[in-house]
């Protein structure tokens, strides 16, 4: 992609409105917190202090917005605690410019590296940053400052406690996660009925597994319905897909067939029915003719072979689902669900964001080069407005840390919305200010009013937030005793130079997502066989395998799948050539590994049991594809097509046992038909490279 055409495509991603479903309550509350926090300080204290409390209180609420599954006052005190140590320490040193250049620096590089916790940290770290260099204006001396700072710690605890006292659908966001999981498996079964290889995207059950892990205080509150539901949901997948392909199970026409559409459709109506009681803490309301087409004796005799245990097994998944749906399961849950998904408290999150943070210190990492392009724009920009004529320095370095990511597309996106933003929101405040004149009570509410606004609106789009919370900004700084007669062209200017500082630092010192393309796709690759290997380890050690094992293989080649799309979907907004695949080629490969996976899946649908006999040759072929995928992943890298012809000999040996008198007997048709469509779905990836290399392997 060329670079005007990113830039036209950033350009109108910034600027886009979504249609999202506003939270008035939750915003109603947030600006409440505001309010009363303002209200005192400016009672009690006077405007300055008042103008830094409203910054604690407002970057506060900002933070339980985030997308996070800790306690929402969690958030509220870590970030007012936080921003009021930023500002302390900042007032400290802003006397001396180059100390305090260089605590800024410091300052950002740890913001910018705290990406490597997750997003929630990066975007709570870098506000912090910016809206510290707005406020270290304001104090007069040390004492002053040490008010200021207590005021910004005090509104987060007013957010906070607002959060407890008046709590908003609790387990809410957890609930939306595992009702979107259900759901996603009921459109799936749905989809089934006509498309019996149809595609199932991984990312609800990820989300519903993050959203199930709770810290020890959580896991005494949470509600019976959370219990165990997403581990069924997850075996929930792999039974409705053996059910559907022709290829393992039921034919592609006749009797059978129309059954199983029939029971996939009801299937979908009781997940449905369940994701709607989790969701709304509701009782489950079902038709009585889905549990009819569940549950008829006719099952028995249409089905047969595999199809019939892939139903009776989907009967007893769903009865477990509408169980702890209504909250009468939880007994019978899976156990280790609450076990395996304890989220750690803040005190032992510690060292482990400090071990992220140290794994991403070399140069290759995205993040740490966001770290070093964010410091230095931060630092930059500040001298910069320092140095000129215009007042109001921090503008420049506030847009900069604001509007930053790790990746190209959010940075210029975020850019060109903060400039436009800035735009309407400075130039509407100035005009209401200049008109009305407004005193400092009067500037105050329109200030609340504002947050407000953007609470409530912040989820449509960045621009529109930034209209808001530039309104805010103004109004603020009015109540604090800011000249308005300058604000519109120093703000405006600044934030200019800001966006294109931010702009200028990621082509001059970029992490382009294309290069690693590669590298990512042969991740995905050894994972994906390594789940393969992992189901047949079963089949071949059936007393002596760990179903935990193949859960922890799934696991991992899911997560791998995700990085995978992720990263393609970055590389198609880089104005970065392809090096070595093609756009063509990397669709043509992903659906062919989607494909190794989706036949591992259905053949850890019909694992034997621990009493069953071991399959004959499922060794030796798990052995292959891991050879194979290792040198076939190192292919990939090095721009190679990968060869199969391990895995192929091994099916051979089984077609051909004549020819081989010390083989082992073949395994019977089910696992030899899944065993050949692994082995195809690999020479699929590896012909869907051939456009994309330079010589074969």
């Amino acid at each position: 992609m060329s670079w005007l055409r990113a830039l036209k495509e950033t350009a109108r991603s910034g600027f886009t409105i979504e249609r999202k479903r506003l939270e008035p309550l939750i915003a109603l509350r947030g600006a409440a917190g505001l309010a009363l926090v303002v209200g005192f300080a400016l009672a009690v204290f006077g405007p300055a202090i008042a103008a830094s409390s409203a910054f604690g209180a407002f970057q506060a609420a900002i933070a339980t917005f985030q997308r996070s599954w800790r306690p929402r006052p969690v958030l509220a005190l870590v970030s007012g605690a936080s921003l009021a140590v930023s500002t302390f320490v900042g007032y400290v040193t802003v006397s001396h410019t180059g100390l305090f250049v260089a605590v800024l620096v410091l300052w950002t590089f740890a913001a910018g590296m705290s990406w490597a916790a997750g997003s929630t940290g990066g975007i709570i770290a870098a506000s912090n940053v910016s809206i510290m260099l707005v406020t270290v204006t304001l104090p007069t001396s040390v004492a002053d400052a040490a008010a200021h700072a207590a005021m910004m710690a005090v509104g987060g605890l007013v957010q906070a406690s607002l959060i407890v006292l008046f709590p908003i659908r609790r387990w809410g966001a957890q609930r939306d996660a595992l009702a979107d999981a259900l759901a996603a498996e009921a459109d799936y079964a749905r989809r089934l009925r006509d498309d019996p290889v149809a595609h199932f995207d991984p990312v609800p059950l990820m989300t519903a597994r993050s959203a199930a892990a709770v810290t020890p205080a959580q896991a005494r509150r949470r509600p019976a319905e959370l219990h165990g539901a997403r581990k069924i949901a997850e075996r929930l997948r792999p039974v409705l897909a053996s059910l559907a392909d022709p290829a393992l199970g039921v034919p592609a026409e006749g009797l059978e067939r129309a059954w199983v559409r029939e029971m996939l459709a009801a299937a979908g109506s009781v997940l449905d029915a369940a994701a709607r009681a989790i969701r709304l803490g509701e009782p489950v309301h079902i038709a009585p003719t889905d549990l009819g087409v569940l549950r008829t004796p006719d099952n028995e005799v249409i089905l047969v072979g595999p199809p019939r245990r892939a139903a009776d097994r989907l009967n007893v998944l769903l009865a477990d689902v509408l169980e702890i749906a209504e909250g009468t399961g939880t007994q019978e849950a899976p156990s280790g669900d609450l076990e395996t998904r304890r989220r750690p408290t803040l005190l032992r999150l510690v060292p482990v964001v400090l071990t992220a943070m140290r794994h991403e210190l070399r140069r290759s990492s995205p993040i740490f080069r966001h770290a070093v392009r964010v410091s230095v724009v931060a630092a930059a920009g500040y001298l910069m407005g320092t140095a000129l004529p215009l007042g109001h320095a921090y503008w420049a370095p506030m847009t900069a840390v604001m509007v930053m990511r790790p990746e190209f597309s959010q940075t210029y996106s975020r850019s060109v919305a903060r400039f436009g933003g800035t735009l309407v929101g400075v130039g509407v405040a100035t005009g209401i200010v200049q008109t009305f004149e407004p005193d400092a009570r009067l500037a105050a509410g329109l200030a609340v009013f504002c947050a407000l606004l953007m609470y409530l609106l912040m989820r449509t789009g960045y621009a529109v937030g930034q209209v808001c919370v530039s309104a805010y900004v103004v109004f603020l700084l009015g109540m604090a005793g800011d000249d308005w007669s300058q604000t519109v062209p120093e703000r405006i200017l600044l934030t200019l130079v800001g966006g294109l500082l931010a702009m200028v630092s990621y082509a001059l010192f970029p992490a382009w997502e294309t290069p690693r393309l590669r590298n990512r796709l042969a991740e995905w690759l050894i994972t994906d066989s390594a789940y393969a290997a992992t189901v047949l380890d079963r089949y071949a050690d059936p007393a002596g395998g760990n179903t935990e094992d193949v859960r922890r293989a799934l696991l991992t080649t899911r997560e791998a799948r995700v990085v995978w799309q992720e990263a393609l979907e970055t590389a198609q907004h880089e104005p970065v050539r392809h090096r070595g695949i093609s756009r063509t080629a990397a669709d043509d490969a992903q659906q062919a590994l989607a494909q190794l996976g989706r036949v591992a899946m259905l053949m850890e649908a019909h694992l034997p049991s621990r009493s069953a006999d071991p399959v004959p040759g499922a060794a030796e072929l798990a052995q292959a594809l891991r050879r194979s995928a290792e040198q076939g992943a190192k292919a990939v890298r090095e721009r190679r097509v990968p060869d199969w012809e391990q895995a192929r000999r091994v099916l051979t040996r089984w077609d051909l046992p004549e020819e081989d008198p010390e083989a082992m007997p073949p395994p019977g048709p089910f696992l030899r038909n899944g065993a050949a469509m692994l082995v195809e779905a690999l020479e699929d990836f590896s012909r869907a490279l051939e456009g994309s290399t330079i010589r074969k392997s």
